[in-house]
């Protein structure tokens, strides 16, 4: 007879293995439960079984298989939302079978789905010039705006993730030489990013306008609202939007900042080790996409092979001017 037992691995997987054993944030948690809130609805529907009546045996890779297929053609997801979907199945099965060897050969199997394969499309970004334009449109003459364009200078000057940039506290920032911020990032990692001088000027005199110096303001967070709360992921997109559709940026996003400094950054020929340092991936092969993608750099490539002499330059004779080969070409039809 089998064993209702899914509940229980559920309930463990996401609260004492990821939380506890793995120290992962609580939005990486979260994800990983809608992945499976998902998983479980589509049992319900598809299979007709019971939420309460699921056993870790009822998913097995055919199954898995079908919903991440449901995900894309019935649900419209992406190939990215299906690969992360797919990711925290993996790692639920992994610790599964990790907990019980009853379950490692359906682990093995589930483990053994690969990820789907996307086309890689240029990577959306600001240029320079949009950028300034951007971190110029605050009005610094209210004490809301002087907040604002501290807050996207930030963002872009660090490179940082949306959620990064809500969790920085006072005490992460900086102001003696070397000027950096303290950021934390997926599973909790940090990481120490240096700023220029430029943004160094704005953030310090934000700090000092707000009183944020004070002794018993150091683990306040450095960006609030009105209720002294940090500001969340939705409202820091609600501040770059307040600036980027007035100056013709449309479909804007705090990730679009972060992109827009690692392109540039890229085709400021800065090695590709540092700029995955500052980015916080983890693998390198994540960053070199901005390389592929860039095309300041394919055309700088480009100049540099002009003037090599590999293709032959054309003839300054045109064959039209041959008298004696018109005449033969002529000939040839007579």
């Amino acid at each position: 007879m089998k064993k209702n037992d899914f509940a229980q691995y559920i309930t463990a997987f996401l609260t004492k293995h990821l939380a506890g054993e793995r120290n992962l944030s609580g939005n990486t948690i979260m994800s990983y439960r809608d992945a499976f809130v998902m998983l479980i609805k589509f049992m319900n529907d598809r299979y007709s079984i019971r939420t309460e009546k699921l056993c870790v045996d009822d998913f097995s890779a055919g199954r898995i298989k079908e919903f991440l297929d449901y995900l894309e053609t019935e649900q419209g997801n992406s190939v990215s939302t299906r690969n992360q979907r797919l990711i925290a199945i993996h790692s639920f099965f992994r610790y599964t079978g990790a907990q019980n060897p009853e379950y490692m050969f359906l682990s093995q199997q589930v483990l053994a789905i690969p990820e789907k394969k996307k086309s890689q499309k240029p990577i959306r970004h600001f240029e320079m010039g949009q950028v300034k334009d951007l971190l110029a449109a605050p009005d610094t003459h209210t004490a809301r705006g002087r907040r604002d364009q501290a807050l996207l200078c930030l963002l872009y000057d660090s490179g940082c993730r949306v959620q990064e940039l809500a969790d920085i506290k006072v005490c992460d920032i900086r102001l003696a030489s070397p000027v950096q911020v303290t950021l934390t990032g997926k599973g909790r990692k940090t990481r120490t990013v240096p700023l220029t001088a430029e943004t160094k000027e704005i953030i310090a005199a934000y700090i000092r306008e707000n009183h944020l110096d004070q002794t018993s303001r150091q683990d306040a967070p450095l960006f609030y609202n009105r209720r002294g709360d940090k500001l969340t992921r939705q409202g820091i997109t609600y501040i770059l939007k307040k600036y980027t559709e007035p100056i013709g940026l449309t479909n804007a996003t705090p990730h679009l900042l972060r992109h827009s400094k690692a392109m540039h950054m890229t085709e400021a020929d800065i090695n590709p080790v540092y700029i995955r340092d500052f980015l916080g991936h983890t693998d390198l092969k994540v960053t070199q996409i901005y390389s592929k993608t860039s095309a300041e750099m394919k055309r700088r490539a480009l100049e540099k092979l002009q003037g090599t002499d590999i293709i032959p330059k054309k003839s300054q004779k045109d064959w039209t001017d041959d008298k004696d080969l018109l005449d033969w070409l002529n000939s040839l039809g007579r």
